[in-house]
Parts: C-alpha cells; sequence; structure tokens
C-alpha cells in the first residue's frame, strides 16, 4: 500500500517516513491540532473551488445567467460651470526657506 501511495517518492521508506512522522511531531508538537485543522480546511475550500468550476464547466450555456450590457447613452455636453476649478499656486508651507 505504501508503494503506491508515495510513488511520486522512489528512495523513501517505512523507516524514513517513521522519521519524518517523528521529526513532525518533534518539530510541531503542540500545535499538531491546530495545524491539522487548517489543513482540513483548506482541502475543503480547495475542493469546493473544484466542484464549483466543475458545476460551471459541465452547465449548459443556454441555463446560465445572461448579464445584459448597460444601454448606450448619448454623450453630454460638459457645460464651463460644472467643470472643477484648480488651484495652481502651491500650497503655503510651514518650513521656512532653504538657502
Amino acid at each position: 500500500m505504501s508503494m503506491h501511495l508515495f510513488a511520486f517518492l522512489p528512495g523513501i521508506g517505512p523507516q524514513e517516513l517513521l522519521l519524518l512522522a517523528l521529526l513532525g511531531v518533534l518539530l510541531f508538537g503542540r500545535r499538531l491540532p491546530e495545524l491539522g485543522r487548517s489543513l482540513g480546511k483548506t482541502v475543503v475550500e480547495v475542493k469546493k473551488g473544484l466542484r464549483g468550476i466543475e458545476d460551471e464547466v459541465s452547465e449548459p450555456s443556454s441555463s446560465r445567467q445572461s448579464v445584459e450590457p448597460e444601454p448606450i447613452k448619448a454623450p453630454q455636453r460638459v457645460t464651463p460651470s460644472s467643470t472643477p476649478k484648480f488651484d495652481d499656486s502651491p500650497a503655503p508651507s510651514s518650513a521656512p526657506p532653504k538657502m
């Protein structure tokens, strides 16, 4: 069973796996339950995302909700009274001028 499960790591045997597990317990010790919980949540979220993508791909295009574009509006003229006024002079600074 372990030969098929870890086929991507050809040089790892049962002793090496046990050593890696022991090292993981020593390194993460008390945080293992928290680490397992967060890993589980991550896997669930990835599965939900993949399921959503599969549903979108397998769903026929006729049953999808179509988003209608906004109607095209005629161009509007900008009057001079509605244009913003900008002051070209720099803002006064409180620092004394450099010499």
